[in-house]
């Protein structure tokens, strides 16, 4: 791409000079040069396609309506038009630059190695090696290589990265574990029951690979454009140089000069540059925004979507937990969480860190005597001589506490002291105070179709599907899950795809159209997205809906004027009616001003 605005550079500043100078002779050459520098890998890749059997594309066009204004010497004509075209080509270029990258960045859930169990001792592999009832050793921190079952040890898995949710797993004995969760804290010993070709972590980057190579191979409009009317105008060029002359007597250099007229009329520029230009225009007013389009199809898919299908945890919710709610009993809200947090004060659990912020006051370590955690039921504390417990619903019925349930939605921490009930603590995923926003501007341009996919629990989504307005939702979603839902829903309306973890990258690759938020999500989510958010803002997603409504309908616009004048000068020319003024105005005049309208989507905001 370097090369190319190199080049441009040189043929522009060549054109520029021969254009000044009054040597005939210099100045042909300079136009010579010039159209050599800019248009060689024009007419190289024509007489290549040529020699493959593919005569009529864009680039042969160029070639034949350039060559042919060197014939009927309009020199400078042959040199801006190629020029203006190199221009559209190097917008193009840094579109595909900018739109999909390797999908090696997906690597930060592929498992480097495992630490396979054998003859008593522990050995680090490649996870392609492994084979189905190896015993495999994951200490904490490392990521799960392999599907498999645990046959001994007990554990906190982060899974956020296969369900988006953000409340670490505990997983004992006998559980099922899936390739791509991160171990978190005890060591597990694993039974594996599927090879690394098979497992979870191979199936998201082998489906990202495939649904990314189905994007890639979509035909432009030019192109398709070029295949119809290039031999069209070609053959009725041929027929006005010869047919006259041999038929009516007439002048064979005069049908000569009309027929090339015809061609510099023909030539598509004004199309070839002005519909880039428009859709990158709109690419430019969407990146002023924060929104990163990485193609201009996908602004022009943007414009036709009716339904905004949702991922819930970091996409609709902040993803980070905080206490939304202290009920104490026969104690003060402060009192309560003095008494969690003490029982806390050695966890870091995302819940521990929660009630901690919560409380915000230094703990006297010194009255905390004894904690215990009790796995799958919560803490048990001694605590300036009180027992205190601190937990889920089974750790008080275990030990017949009396209490009234909370059903609210969130994660309930009950709280009791020396056999006493003291109330509970609420923790939950606050909703981003921005999801509301984008829900009001959503309605405003008409979309008012909504879903949400999670992988969260079903009352979990049933909350934050109501406060939002949400039509549907479904729940407890692993990611090819999510994958055959929104395949589901994009059989019955034109969706977009919202999410921003790495389980999302898998339905934002299949997505007609993936948004991805850029601050907070995954390489891979950006990297599978066809739209990034910068600033995770999801009322930026309807202004660029609108951004690309207003592109769409300027593209129409010059296409409609392009035309339109192009066949007017075409049915002049060939009739002999108009000169070579009226072609270049049908040329080069349609081209300025299709490019000038095709600027005010970068002026025109709502």
């Amino acid at each position: 791409m370097k090369n190319k605005l190199i080049k441009i550079i040189i043929s522009a500043i060549l054109f520029i000079v021969a254009s000044i100078l009054k040597d005939t002779n210099i100045k042909i050459l300079l136009f010579l040069i010039g159209y050599l520098v800019v248009g060689f890998s024009v007419l190289r890749e024509a007489f290549e396609n040529i020699i493959k059997g593919k005569f009529f594309d864009e680039n042969f066009l160029m070639s034949v309506a350039t060559i042919g204004a060197f014939m009927i010497q309009e020199f400078s004509e042959a040199v801006a038009v190629m020029l203006f075209y190199q221009v559209g080509e190097l917008f193009q270029d840094y579109a595909i630059a900018k739109s999909k990258k390797s999908i090696a960045s997906l690597m930060d859930i592929r498992p480097e190695y495992a630490n396979i169990l054998k003859n008593k001792e522990i050995k680090k592999v490649d996870p392609n090696t492994v084979k189905i009832d190896d015993i495999i050793v994951i200490k904490p921190g490392e990521k799960v290589p392999l599907d498999g079952v645990i046959i001994d040890g007990e554990s906190l898995l982060d899974t956020k990265a296969l369900t988006g949710e953000t409340i670490p797993k505990r997983v004992l004995k006998d559980d099922h574990i899936l390739s791509g969760a991160i171990n978190t804290s005890g060591v597990i010993k694993v039974r594996v029951e599927k090879t690394f070709s098979n497992s979870t972590v191979s199936k998201i980057l082998e489906l990202v690979a495939n649904a990314t190579d189905k994007k890639t191979k979509e035909e432009n409009f030019i192109t398709k454009f070029a295949k119809v009317y290039t031999p069209i105008v070609v053959l009725v060029a041929l027929l006005l140089a010869f047919i006259p002359p041999l038929i009516f007597n007439v002048s064979f250099n005069a049908c000569l000069y009309r027929a090339l007229s015809f061609l510099v009329v023909s030539c598509p520029c004004a199309l070839v540059i002005s519909i880039p230009l428009s859709f990158f225009g709109g690419i430019g007013a969407a990146s002023k925004i924060g929104v990163l389009v990485k193609g201009s199809n996908y602004l022009e898919k943007l414009n036709n979507v009716d339904t905004i299908v949702f991922d819930k945890t970091g996409t609709l919710t902040e993803g980070v937990f905080e206490v939304i709610d202290v009920n104490p009993v026969n104690i003060s809200k402060d009192g309560l969480l003095k008494l969690a947090v003490s029982a806390e004060v050695y966890s870091n659990h995302p819940i521990s860190l929660s009630i901690r912020q919560a409380y915000q006051k230094e703990i006297d370590n010194n009255l905390i005597k004894e904690t215990k955690e009790i796995p799958g039921y919560g803490i048990k504390a001694l605590i300036d001589n009180k027992k205190v417990l601190v937990g889920n619903e089974k750790l008080l019925l275990k030990n017949n506490i009396a209490f009234k349930p909370c059903k609210d939605v969130g994660t309930i921490i009950y709280v009791a002291c020396n056999k006493e009930y003291m109330g509970y603590i609420r923790i939950a995923d606050k909703i981003k105070d921005d999801a509301y926003r984008a829900i009001d501007k959503f309605k405003k341009i008409g979309i008012n179709n909504f879903v949400m996919l999670t992988g969260d629990k079903e009352i979990t989504a049933k909350y934050v599907a109501q406060e939002l307005g949400i039509s549907s939702y479904y729940a407890s979603l692993l990611p090819d899950g999510k994958v055959k839902k929104m395949l589901e829903l994009k059989q019955k309306s034109n969706i977009i795809f919202v999410g921003d973890g790495i389980n999302d990258a898998l339905v934002l690759a299949e997505a007609p159209i993936g948004v991805g938020m850029g601050a907070i999500g995954s390489d891979a989510a950006i990297e599978a997205s066809d739209i990034v958010l910068m600033n995770d803002e999801l009322s930026k997603i309807p202004e660029a809906i609108y951004i690309a409504k207003k592109t769409v309908h300027i593209v129409k616009e010059n296409i409609y004027f392009i035309i339109l004048i192009k066949i007017l000068v075409l049915v002049l020319s060939a009739l002999g009616i108009s000169t070579m003024w009226e072609a270049v105005f049908a040329d080069v005049g349609v081209t300025v001003i299709s490019s000038l309208n095709a600027l005010r989507v970068l002026i025109e905001r709502k």
